[in-house]
């Protein structure tokens, strides 16, 4: 599907207008939208635009590394939109030149249709440009970052006030869980952030400085989100600290438990081994009271090692 926007030069806004039907005399500039395209409507990126083929072709490839490259007077741009929750990154890609924007993307995104409104309630929008219009969308992109970030904060801040000693390798798998998003984020955010900084930098796009503010602040959004991910990062690295010395503290716990219960049974399992030996000549054997005499020492001597453990603390 294709839509177009076409701003005229007696400042007028006319939308939906078939491509081929517009007159580029008459035209300002125009914005023109591909979304899921057909073949045949592929092919007007180089029979009607006359795109460089390497632009084209990085249209077709799947999820580019966002980027910014320079042909002639064109200006390709390379974008990740955010999928809902932050499951992946959707590539859109855009094409600024004198008297055009292009974009192109192969799924319906909710950010491209924000952009695309939040263009027509402009007042003034005969008075912007093609890169008023990249900044529209850039900063729509980049707004919808912020609900998935935020959402894993929210999912880290509940597991703070949790009780942290039951349930550990739950836990500890959900925080391994939560740091796959982040990294996954963070592929999307952080390239964004050095998109947006080369581009605030550029010498090679006329007209950028007066347009500067707009895509300083995008670039200000991205390193707000850098810096919420890397701090999510890191409460996530202490949180599987923690779960991990709670597991190998109960883990010492356990051991230690189970090896006082056996160093209390050694003697008494050495007591029964000597009077369970089949000699005749035992003297105890034919004592009258020696069972009950024997059993009395057992338990003295594991109630006496018990008392001197716990004297130790070796139970705390």
């Amino acid at each position: 599907m294709i839509r177009t926007l076409v701003i005229t030069k007696d400042k007028q806004l006319i939308e939906h207008t078939p491509l081929l039907e517009i007159d580029r005399e008459q035209a300002k500039w125009i914005w023109v939208d591909f979304c899921k395209p057909t073949e045949e409507e592929v092919e007007l990126l180089d029979s009607y635009f006359h795109f460089h083929p390497l632009a084209i072709e990085d249209c077709l490839m799947h999820l580019q590394r966002p980027k910014l490259d320079h042909y002639d007077n064109v200006h390709f741009f390379v974008l990740h939109a955010m999928e809902e929750q932050g499951r992946r990154p959707v590539e859109v890609d855009m094409f600024v030149g004198p008297g055009f924007v292009v974009t192109f993307h192969w799924k319906p995104l909710q950010e491209m249709e924000e952009a695309w409104s939040k263009f027509l309630r402009k007042p003034q929008f005969e008075e912007q440009g093609p890169l008023y219009t990249a900044y529209l969308v850039m900063d729509e992109l980049v707004d919808h970052y912020f609900p998935a970030v935020e959402a894993i904060e929210d999912q880290l801040l509940e597991f703070e006030g949790e009780e942290l000693e039951f349930k550990v390798q739950g836990k500890l798998s959900d925080v391994f869980e939560i740091r796959n998003k982040l990294l996954k984020l963070r592929k999307t955010i952080v390239p964004m952030r050095d998109l947006l900084y080369r581009i605030v930098n550029t010498q090679r796009i006329d007209g950028m400085s007066h347009y500067l503010l707009f895509f300083t602040d995008v670039h200000d959004h991205l390193l707000k989100l850098s810096e919420m991910v890397d701090s999510n990062r890191d409460m996530t690295s202490d949180m599987r600290d923690h779960y991990m010395s709670l597991s190998s503290n109960r883990m010492n716990t356990i051991m230690k438990t189970l090896t006082v219960i056996t160093t209390i049974f050694m003697p008494l399992t050495f007591i029964a081994g000597v009077y369970g030996m089949n000699f005749q000549n035992m003297p105890e054997l034919a004592w009258h009271g020696g069972y009950f005499g024997v059993l009395s020492v057992m338990v003295l001597l594991g109630g006496g090692m018990f008392a001197w453990f716990k004297i130790k603390g070796w139970f705390d």
